[in-house]
């Protein structure tokens, strides 16, 4: 099993910054991928950033450019560093982890395990 944990979420006015935190405990070991995911109210949850074994990192268009994904390996943590926020941002942002294929990086369908999540929201 694999556990996750969020943390860093809060309010911020739009063109700020935050940095999540997900840290990882359990049976970490095999994981290849693992994002963030986030749920606006009312929408579906989405891909926002992803990062497999070897740190390959992919991101939705909307973020490209704003938000950093990373991995301190010896801390099992992982990390979405964000920058210049917009209210569209606005959302419960979600870590996840599998030890699925790494092509399967994108898919949401594939993630096992998922923390509780933590909630950002920007102002404008």
């Amino acid at each position: 099993q694999v556990q996750l944990v969020e943390s860093g979420g809060g309010s911020v006015q739009a063109g700020g910054s935050l940095t999540l935190s997900c840290a990882g405990s359990g049976q970490m070991y095999g994981v290849n991928c693992m994002a963030w995911f986030r749920q606006a109210p009312g929408k579906e949850r989405e891909r926002v950033a992803t990062r497999d074994f070897y740190g390959r990192t992919h991101y939705k268009d909307s973020v490209l450019g704003r938000f950093t994904i990373s991995k301190r390996d010896y801390e099992n943590t992982l990390y979405l560093e964000m920058n210049r926020l917009e209210a569209e941002d606005t959302a419960m942002y979600y870590c996840a982890a599998h030890r699925n294929d790494m092509r399967s990086c994108p898919d949401i369908k594939s993630y096992d395990y998922w923390g509780h999540g933590t909630q950002v929201t920007v102002s404008s």
